[in-house]
């Protein structure tokens, strides 16, 4: 079953849209390096600070053991690191056209 999570964030305000770009980018590397399942990642902007974050997993025991271990990455420290009122939403895909 695919799992779907939606995080919702805003950028500190003195962090730049490029430089979140580039640690998120090294997030999802270090993430795919260390842990099976996660097959996609999408990034959208709501307006100049608010973003929403989509990653798509093979299972929800693949998101499970990632949340787990992924804290541990210095790649997780430095993203949070640029972030601020962050909210997460876990769905399960349905249907996809």
């Amino acid at each position: 079953m695919t799992i779907l999570r939606l995080t919702r964030f805003s950028l500190k305000p003195s962090v730049d849209a490029d430089a979140m770009l580039k640690t998120r980018a090294d997030l999802i590397d270090a993430v795919r390096a260390q842990f099976d399942g996660l097959t996609e990642t999408r990034l959208a902007k709501v307006d100049d600070t608010t973003w929403l974050d989509l990653w798509r997993w093979e299972s929800a025991e693949a998101l499970q053991t990632a949340l787990a271990g992924a804290p541990a990455l210095p790649q997780a420290g430095a993203a949070f690191a640029q972030i601020e009122d962050a909210t997460d939403e876990r769905m399960e895909l349905v249907e996809e056209r």
